[in-house]
């Protein structure tokens, strides 16, 4: 219960900060260029926010992407071997990003301890410290950190004739079988077939 609390909240300061970060940018630069065009009055603190919010919109995606597995993995050798040995493969795959998720988190936190000591501050933005800014690195792979590890335990949770999962391509076509009518089963099944012919001749990327 507890673990499942702590992942809805990473989960939604994910998306919050993903979404926010992004939205804020772009509204920023729109209203940037709209200020130096028209205007001819250019906003000195634009640019540097805009950067910021964007490096923390970006870091915090690429965290929400591990809680759907969205990142891109190349999985031809996996879908080669035995389904024992890819269950191994794929743990000690996952074993490793964590590790790497981690140390950057652990030195992230080591760097902004530095940047306290040297009292970094912005430029242009109100003169803010920079720290807060440098807090995106170890907060969004520490929670980065945390959804690889949900998916090492699900690894090892789950039996291994059944760990690879579906291509993106297969997923959308069970998602199209089930909203189909039994009479255009027959076109699904087309469709899979074709699906499947792509993937041999591109290396299973689709």
């Amino acid at each position: 219960m507890v673990l499942k609390t702590i992942s809805k909240i990473i989960g939604f300061i994910n998306q919050s900060i993903a979404a926010i970060g992004i939205s804020a940018g772009v509204a920023v630069a729109f209203i940037n260029v709209v200020a130096r065009y028209v205007f001819d009055a250019s906003l000195v603190w634009a640019t540097e926010l805009t950067v910021f919010l964007f490096l923390w919109s970006v870091f915090f995606g690429a965290a929400y992407c591990f809680k759907k597995d969205a990142h891109i993995a190349v999985t031809i050798i996996l879908d080669l071997m035995p389904s024992r040995i890819a269950k191994i493969m794929l743990l000690l795959s996952h074993l490793v990003t964590f590790i790497f998720l981690c140390a950057v988190s652990y030195y992230g936190y080591e760097y902004i301890l530095l940047v306290i000591d040297l009292d970094e501050r912005s430029i242009d933005l109100w003169n803010i410290p920079m720290w807060v800014i440098y807090l995106v690195i170890p907060i969004s792979f520490a929670f980065a950190a945390y959804r690889v590890a949900e998916r090492i335990h699900g690894i090892l949770s789950t039996s291994h004739d059944k760990i690879l999962k579906e291509s993106e391509a297969e997923m959308i076509l069970a998602e199209l079988g089930e909203k189909q009518s039994d009479n255009k089963n027959e076109h699904v099944k087309e469709l899979n077939n074709m699906v499947k012919e792509v993937e041999k001749k591109t290396g299973g990327m689709l």
